[in-house]
């Protein structure tokens, strides 16, 4: 009801920043922009691993919708979100993900006979596998070796199958421990998504105004620069305090969002910020007749 009276109230179509991912309101920054080229370029190049990180909120979910759009048709593609599990369960998580459906009780080996002859049977009919693992930090090392291992059906000059692997910074620290060398050499391109700078921040939020119908200075410059600040340029939460804001300004009849509104609506406590650790001192003051470090 407040989003339907804040869009009357400033002539909106539509919610401009509504929080699920809408390809209608995509905007590529030039981080988004570099992302994409990496997938891209890996399903071009049939890379065996590609990599992309980033934070919570960043867009990686969005970037994966619009390669998926814009995918050949010779790819046979498989998604993954969250997956979870032992050995072996990864196996039955790949094989749903391609609608093959994996026998009760089958063992390790035949679970991956059967994925290989599917990727096999692909490669006959001249189309190649693309698996995409969303939120794959969650995957331990094992899992990851794991992964790693289904690329082996990968050989001769065609590349078979590919993956890849989309995740927060966690992923990043996870395949850089040195029990996943192996699988770090396999990775032909990886890419971290960075937050939004100030900038970006103000041509992302003026990009959604004016195509949900609004002119683009429903929120002031000063507003937006605070917007920036308070969400560190998390897009989401870039999103979560312009939707806030603007319902601040219309139930109290303003016509614009400005620092003020950003303020009031932070000091409410509507906007709940993530739990940093404190940084800790690893030097002390020394005492006397002691050394200092």
């Amino acid at each position: 009801m407040c989003t339907a009276l804040y869009n009357d109230h400033f002539g909106f179509r539509e919610r401009p920043f509504s929080l699920s991912p809408d390809p209608e309101f995509l905007f590529w920054s030039k981080a988004h922009t570099r992302a994409l080229s990496v997938l891209e370029y890996g399903l071009v190049t049939r890379a065996p691993l590609t990599v992309v990180s980033g934070e919570v909120g960043t867009g990686k979910t969005t970037i994966i919708q619009e390669l998926l759009r814009t995918i050949e048709s010779d790819v046979t593609v498989g998604l993954i979100s969250n997956a979870r599990g032992d050995r072996g369960d990864l196996l039955r998580w790949v094989l749903s993900a391609f609608d093959v459906t994996a026998p009760e009780g089958a063992d390790y080996v035949s679970l991956f006979q059967q994925f290989q002859d599917f990727v096999l049977a692909e490669y006959a009919a001249n189309r190649h596998v693309a698996l995409i693992v969303d939120e794959a930090q969650n995957l331990g090392a094992d899992t990851l070796e794991e992964l790693r291992m289904l690329t082996n059906i990968n050989s001769g000059k065609d590349e078979l199958l590919q993956i890849i692997l989309v995740g927060q910074p966690e992923l990043r620290d996870l395949i850089r421990r040195p029990e996943l060398r192996q699988f770090a050499q396999r990775v032909t391109a990886a890419y971290h998504l960075n937050p939004l700078d100030l900038e970006t921040t103000v041509n992302y939020v003026v990009h959604r105004l004016r195509h949900a119908g609004g002119t683009g200075e429903e929120i002031t410059p000063e507003a937006i620069h605070y917007i920036h600040e308070e969400s560190e340029g998390i897009p989401r939460v870039i999103n979560k305090l312009c939707d806030l804001a603007l319902v601040y300004a219309s139930s109290g009849g303003e016509d614009r969002v400005t620092a003020d509104t950003i303020k009031e609506l932070i000091d409410d406590g509507l906007i709940l910020k993530p739990f940093r650790e404190p940084l800790l001192l690893t030097t002390r003051v020394a005492g006397v007749g002691e050394a200092a470090e």
